[in-house]
C-alpha cells in the first residue's frame, strides 16, 4: 500500500507539471500506469484521470489567474461550445458510428502538429495576430500578458472565432461519444485557429478542462468509480506538481513549449486513427 502510495504521488507530481505546462489533463499518463502497470481495472483508471485533471486544473489556474496569464472570456466562451458538444454526444451514443469521429479527430491533431512544426520552423513562429475582429471586439476577448521569458507585455488579438467555437463544439461530441479528454483539442483550437499565442492558450486550456472533468466526475463518483486510495495520493501529487509546472511555464520559451508538445499531438492523432480502425496502442 505505501509503495502504490509513493507511485501515485511520483506520478502526480510528473503528470501536474506537463499538464500545467501544455494545458492537458495527463490521462495518457495516468491510465496505461494505473491499467498496464497496477492492474487497475479501466473504469477506475478513468475516475482517477479526471481527479488528475481536476488537480490539475485547481494547481495551475491559481497561478494563472493571478498573473494574468489566461483569458478568462475566452475559456467562458469556449465552455460553452464545449459543454453542448458534449451533451449532443452523450446523446448520440448508439446512433452514430465513433469510427468516423476518431479518424477525424486524429486526423486533426496531425494537422495541428504539423502546424506547430511550420511554425517552429518560420522565422516569425510565435507572430503575434493583431487583426480587428469584429466578434472578439464585441465579445471582448483580445487580452494581454506579461511573458517572464521575454519580459514584456505581450498585447494579442483573438480571430477565427466561430471556426475556434465550431473545433471545440465538435471536441465536446468527441467527449461526450468517445469518452476521451479534450485537453490538447482546447489548446489547438486557440493556438491553431484563432491565434492566440501559446502561454495564453495552454493557461486558458487548463481552466476549461478542470470545469468540464467536473461534471463528469461527479456520475463517476456516484457510481462508485472513484478509489480514494488512489485518488487521493494521485490528486496531491498532482497539485504540487501543477505548482510547480506554473511557474516553469511562463518562464519557459515558447519554442520549448512546442517542441514538447509536437510529439504528444502526433503521438495522440496516430492513437485516434488507429482506435478508428480497430488497433489499440
Amino acid at each position: 500500500m505505501l509503495n502504490s502510495i509513493m507511485l501515485m504521488l511520483l506520478v502526480g507530481v510528473f503528470v501536474g507539471i506537463l499538464g500545467s505546462i501544455l494545458g492537458i489533463g495527463g490521462g495518457m499518463i495516468i491510465t496505461p500506469v494505473l491499467t498496464l502497470g497496477m492492474g487497475l481495472d479501466i473504469k477506475y483508471a478513468i475516475g482517477a484521470s479526471l481527479i488528475a485533471v481536476i488537480a490539475t486544473s485547481s494547481g495551475a489556474t491559481i497561478a494563472y489567474l493571478r498573473d494574468n496569464v489566461l483569458n478568462l472570456r475566452v475559456a467562458m466562451f469556449l465552455e460553452i461550445a464545449t459543454s453542448v458538444g458534449a451533451i449532443v454526444g452523450a446523446l448520440l451514443t448508439g446512433v452514430l458510428n465513433p469510427i468516423f469521429l476518431y479518424i477525424l479527430f486524429g486526423l486533426l491533431l496531425f494537422f495541428s502538429g504539423a502546424n506547430m512544426v511550420r511554425k517552429l520552423w518560420g522565422k516569425n513562429s510565435d507572430q503575434i495576430t493583431h487583426t480587428d475582429d469584429k466578434i472578439a471586439q464585441d465579445l471582448r476577448l483580445n487580452g494581454s500578458y506579461y511573458d517572464k521569458n521575454l519580459h514584456k507585455e505581450i498585447d494579442y488579438g483573438v480571430t477565427n472565432v466561430p471556426t475556434g467555437f465550431g473545433i471545440m463544439f465538435g471536441a465536446g461530441i468527441a467527449s461526450g461519444l468517445l469518452g476521451i479528454g479534450s485537453g490538447a483539442f482546447k489548446v489547438i483550437a486557440m493556438d491553431t485557429f484563432m491565434k492566440m499565442p501559446l502561454k495564453p492558450s495552454s493557461s486558458t486550456s487548463n481552466l476549461m478542462m478542470g470545469v468540464t472533468a467536473a461534471a463528469s466526475a461527479t456520475i463517476y463518483f456516484f457510481n462508485g468509480s472513484i478509489l480514494p486510495q488512489i485518488a487521493v495520493p494521485l490528486a496531491l501529487g498532482i497539485i504540487v506538481g501543477a505548482a510547480v509546472g506554473s511557474r516553469i511555464m511562463q518562464m519557459m520559451p515558447t519554442r520549448l513549449m512546442r517542441i514538447i508538445f509536437i510529439p504528444i499531438l502526433l503521438y495522440l492523432g496516430l492513437q485516434m486513427i488507429l482506435k478508428g480502425f480497430g488497433v489499440t496502442i
